[in-house]
C-alpha cells in the first residue's frame, strides 16, 4: 500500500505561525490533502507537548491518532511525533546554524529527550522551534542514547541561514557536520528551493533518502512538499525502514519511498542567489560572470541554493521524464533513487485562473467543491479524469491543472527570502489559451 506523509511541519506555538494550527484542524486538512501520515511538529513546547498527550492516543504502530471525544471523523489520519531544532555554536571555528528534524515512537522518549534539552540549558517555552547551544552531532548522540529508533533528518538542506549545506553557516559535507554519528544519518530534506534532481549530483548524499516535506507554518501550505512511501502497513517502523534503506547499511525491508512530491525549486524563497532589498537576482551562470557582490549596495549577495549545489557537485545527472495521465513524473537516468513530481498547490492554480487572490471566498469554495466532490488535492492534481474536474470548475481552471500536470508553466526563481513566480499563462497567451481551453472541453463534453 502506499500512503503521502508530510513530516516537517509547526503548531501554533512557533513564531510566524498561524494560531489555526491546531490537531484537530490539522487531521481535518490532512484529509482535504489526501495526507495519511502528518507531522505533530513542535513536541519540545511544553503546552504543546501538553496537547499531544491530552488529545493523541497511541494508535499501536509507533504513530497517534486523535482521541475520539476530540473527533470522530479524522481519526485515520496519523501523527508522528516530531520537532525542528536550531543548534546554533561554533565548529571548526566558525559560527553554525542547523536545523534538523527529529522523530520518535513514544511520548515516553518525546518526554526524555525535552528533559534532556531542558538540562542543556534550552529554554523550550521561548519558541516551538527551540534555540540549542548543543552541536548538530551532540544532539544525534543524545537522541539516539534515549531511544535507537530515534530517526534524524537534517531539515531544508540548502537554505542559506540555519542548513547543513547552507552557504552562510554550513558544511560542506554530512561528515563534516555529524562526525562520528554521520553514520546515523539516514535521509536529507530537501526544503522548497531545491528538487531531488539537484540532490542527485552530491556524492555525500549518495547512500541517503531524498525527502521533501512542506515545513508548513499554516494549513493551506500542508503538502505543498510530500513524500510518498510503500509499505505493508502505515507504521513507525514502515517509515523508519523506507529512509533507513536508501543506506547500504540500513534494514532489508519491503518498505519503500515509491515517490516525492516537489514544489517548483524555482518558487522556493532561496533558489537564485540576489538581495531582496536591492531587487536584483542572477543565476548561478551570471554569478561565474560578475561575482558575489550586489552591483546596487556593493554588499556581499545572498548565495542562492541553486549556486551552492553547483559548488558542491560532483557530477552530472541525465534527467528523463515520462508523461502518465497528462503528469510528468521525473526520474535520473542510472541513479536507482525514486521518481518525482512538481506541483503547484491546487489553491493557487485556481487563483490565478480566476484572477483572485488565493484566500478569496471564491477560491476557497472552489477549493472545497473539487476535493471534497473527488476525493482529496492530491486526487484532483494527480488521478482524476479533466472531464469530471470540468463538471465542477470552470473551464480555465480545468485548463490551469492540465498545464500544472503537464509542467508546461513559467516560474520567476525566488531569491533572498523572496518566493518565486508562478505563471502558469505567459501574459501574451493568457486570452488565446483560455478560449483554446473552452472550446476543448466543449468539444469533449
Amino acid at each position: 500500500m502506499k500512503f503521502v506523509a508530510d513530516l516537517h511541519l509547526h503548531s501554533r506555538y512557533s513564531r510566524a505561525v498561524s494560531q489555526a494550527m491546531v490537531l484537530p484542524n490539522m487531521a481535518k486538512w490532512a484529509k482535504l490533502k489526501g495526507i495519511n501520515v502528518l507531522a505533530t511538529g513542535d513536541f519540545t513546547h511544553p503546552f504543546w507537548f501538553e496537547k499531544l498527550k491530552n488529545e493523541l492516543e497511541d494508535a499501536g504502530n509507533g504513530l497517534f491518532r486523535l482521541k475520539p471525544e476530540i473527533s470522530n471523523s479524522d481519526r485515520d489520519v496519523q501523527f508522528l511525533l516530531s520537532c525542528e531544532i536550531s543548534s546554533i555554536y561554533t565548529q571548526g571555528g566558525k559560527g553554525r546554524r542547523i536545523h534538523n528534524l527529529f522523530f520518535f515512537p513514544s511520548l515516553a522518549s518525546v518526554f526524555e529527550f525535552n528533559k534532556q534539552l531542558v538540562s542543556h540549558g534550552a529554554n523550550l517555552r521561548s519558541d516551538g522551534r527551540p534555540i540549542v547551544g548543543l552541536s548538530s552531532r551532540d544532539l544525534v548522540k543524545m537522541a539516539l542514547a534515549i531511544d535507537d529508533r530515534a530517526l534524524i533528518i537534517p531539515a531544508h538542506i540548502w537554505t542559506p541561514w540555519f542548513a547543513v549545506f547552507g552557504s552562510f553557516s554550513g558544511f560542506d559535507s554530512i561528515e563534516e557536520c555529524f562526525g562520528d554519528m554521520a553514520k546515523y544519518i539516514y535521509g536529507i530534506e530537501t526544503g522548497l528551493s531545491s528538487d531531488p534532481a539537484m540532490n542527485w549530483k552530491i556524492a555525500d548524499l549518495d547512500d541517503r533518502a531524498i525527502l521533501s516535506f512542506s515545513d508548513a507554518h499554516s494549513l493551506e501550505k500542508m503538502g505543498r512538499e510530500a513524500t510518498v512511501f510503500e509499505a505493508e502497513e502505515i507504521s513507525y517502523d514502515s517509515i523508519y525502514n523506507a529512509i533507513c534503506k536508501s543506506n547500504k547499511t540500513g534494514p532489508a525491508t519491503p518498505s519503500k519511498i515509491s515517490f516525492t512530491i516537489e514544489f517548483y525549486p524555482e518558487e522556493g524563497k532561496y533558489h537564485f542567489t540576489g538581495h531582496r532589498d536591492c531587487n536584483f537576482s542572477q543565476s548561478p551562470e551570471e554569478s561565474k560572470k560578475n561575482g558575489d557582490i550586489c552591483p546596487v549596495c556593493k554588499r556581499p549577495l545572498t548565495v542562492g541554493v541553486m549556486h551552492r549545489v553547483q559548488d558542491l557537485e560532483s557530477r552530472e545527472i541525465k534527467v528523463k521524464s515520462q508523461v502518465n495521465n497528462g503528469v510528468r513524473w521525473i526520474s535520473g537516468q542510472d541513479t536507482g533513487r525514486p521518481p518525482y513530481v512538481c506541483l503547484v498547490p491546487l489553491g493557487e492554480i485556481i487563483a490565478e485562473a480566476l484572477g483572485v487572490g488565493v484566500g478569496s471566498k471564491k477560491v476557497v469554495d472552489q477549493y472545497m467543491a473539487l476535493v471534497q466532490t473527488l476525493g482529496s488535492e492530491f486526487g484532483v492534481l494527480l488521478k482524476s479524469d479533466l472531464l469530471d474536474i470540468a463538471k465542477l470548475a470552470p473551464g480555465k481552471v480545468v485548463q490551469a491543472i492540465e498545464l500544472v500536470r503537464s509542467g508546461n508553466i513559467v516560474v520567476e526563481p525566488g531569491y533572498d527570502g523572496k518566493f518565486g513566480t508562478v505563471k502558469i499563462w505567459k501574459e501574451d497567451e493568457q486570452i488565446e489559451k483560455s478560449a483554446e481551453g473552452e472550446t476543448q472541453l466543449n468539444l469533449l463534453a
